[in-house]
């Protein structure tokens, strides 16, 4: 046993102000106040109580139909994130090893859909779906202007894409300065098609998007058919115009349910893809994944290379510092399923939502728009000699239950359609779908004895964007 001297001198410990004790008695007399900080601290189990009982007024995440993010995870992965929560991503150097999970990740994802040379393939992971959108259309701006003279004196951009798609492809043409032309849907015809692309594009299109899985019923868009219109009017024209596919939900779905559809890179005029990790590729919010077939589709000039934190790093996002948690998240779940399993779970969320369909299908009361075979969603309208209520008003008494079944209408000329649409996701069981049928089943009667549809919003929104 080692013997130790005292000290005269009476230094103090350096206290984190976190771990010093707070004035318990103060604490329970003086609530703090919401709209500014209060004067001093409180206990840590109490600040987490005030925090955690307000949350309890949040909806039951399992039971929400209507968002396509992740609401459920293993603990395993919770753990992991939890490890992670305070790696910087941006920080490459000082986190290498995150920054290789990272990189192993967009191979994953480049194989996955069809890269010529996976190893050729430039990616990166974004915080969603919408950063990743924002980062293929700068990608297809640029490499329009290299091959337009006179641009900005002579020419405008246009990006081409159905009046469904997702909000960020809007707020994309408006912070970058590019008309957005909208291809209205018309009669049964309900997303983008070959026809309706080509009408729009000129000289000036900078690209095509293409949505694998609209978020308003779950359908696919004709990728393949998009891509042979444009080569065909490449050969007429000379005016060459790429395809991004919007895969946010479709890109985790199509290589694992239908492998037979031509949709990504084995589509020579397919240039960029992005998905969001947090949707079907099962990760909890927020990450994303943007990917180029090569390097020559992402102009040189957009990427920064900075020398940061002791390494040059290259980087293409228009965040900087965020968690490595979700990326990390986004590899476990890789490793974790592999082809197999994430074909197994893909799978089982399609029969619920095909199961469910058909349940529907099965009311008088309702007419389906969509069949949930594609994306595991669908949409479903009431039928046309129903007078009693609408969707609105579905919509309303399921929330009284719990279940948030968004209803909405359809974008421009097909405003008159107005639906119900269910997002079913891993953890969406057939025991929860008996649990929604029930509900419906309870409420109907009632809802066919009103004398007319109730409380229809005075606006109704023209999608319901998740």
């Amino acid at each position: 046993m080692a013997l130790h001297k005292g000290s005269g001198e009476e230094p103090e410990v350096a206290v984190n102000p976190f771990f010093g004790a707070a004035d318990p008695v103060g604490g329970m007399e003086t609530a703090p106040p919401k709209h500014r900080l209060a004067r001093r601290p409180m206990l840590p189990s109490a600040a987490y109580q005030l925090v955690h009982d307000e949350l309890m007024l949040d909806g039951n995440a399992r039971l929400n139909l209507a968002t396509f993010v992740t609401t459920w995870m293993e603990p395993q992965a919770a753990v992991l994130m939890n490890e992670c929560a305070d790696k910087n991503m941006i920080d490459k150097d000082e986190y290498p090893r995150t920054a290789e999970l990272e990189r192993r990740c967009v191979s994953i994802l480049a194989d996955l859909w069809n890269a010529p040379d996976p190893s050729a393939a430039v990616g990166c992971s974004t915080t969603g779906s919408s950063e990743a959108c924002m980062l293929a259309g700068m990608a297809l701006k640029r490499r329009w202007s290299r091959r337009t003279p006179g641009y900005p004196a002579t020419a405008r951009p246009n990006l081409v894409m159905g009046a469904n798609v997702q909000v960020c492809w809007e707020k994309f043409c408006t912070f970058w300065e590019v008309e957005p032309r909208l291809a209205p849907m018309t009669g049964d015809r309900l997303h983008l098609d070959a026809e309706a692309a080509l009408a729009l594009c000129d000289e000036n299109t900078i690209g095509v998007v293409a949505v694998l899985g609209s978020t308003f019923d779950g359908s696919y868009e004709p990728v393949a058919e998009i891509c042979a219109a444009l080569d065909d009017y490449e050969s007429r024209t000379g005016v060459h115009i790429p395809v991004h596919v919007d895969g946010a939900s479709g890109g985790m779905i199509a290589p694992f349910l239908d492998p037979d559809l031509v949709w990504d890179f084995r589509l020579p005029r397919v240039a960029s893809i992005n998905t969001s990790g947090h949707k079907y590729g099962l990760v909890y919010p927020g990450v994303g994944w943007a990917l180029w077939r090569d390097a020559e589709a992402l102009p040189e000039e957009l990427v920064f290379r900075v020398n940061y934190l002791g390494g040059d790093m290259p980087t293409f996002a228009l965040n900087f510092s965020r968690p490595g948690a979700q990326v990390v998240a986004q590899y476990y779940t890789f490793v974790r399923l592999g082809f197999d399993g994430y074909r197994e779970v893909q799978q089982a969320a399609r029969d619920v939502a095909g199961s469910l369909a058909g349940r529907f299908a099965g009311y008088d009361d309702f007419r389906l728009v969509t069949r949930g075979d594609q994306l595991p969603v669908f949409a479903v309208t009431t039928a046309p000699d129903v007078g009693s209520f609408d969707v609105f008003d579905v919509s309303r008494r399921l929330r009284e239950h719990g279940w948030l079944v968004p209803a909405y209408t359809y974008p421009a000329d097909r405003k008159d359609l107005a639906v119900l649409r269910v997002v079913c996701r891993n953890g969406f069981s057939s025991d929860l779908a008996d649990l929604l049928m029930d509900d419906l089943d309870r409420l109907l009667p009632e809802l066919r004895r009103q004398p007319h549809p109730l409380n229809r919003p005075e606006s109704v929104k023209t999608a319901f964007h998740h």
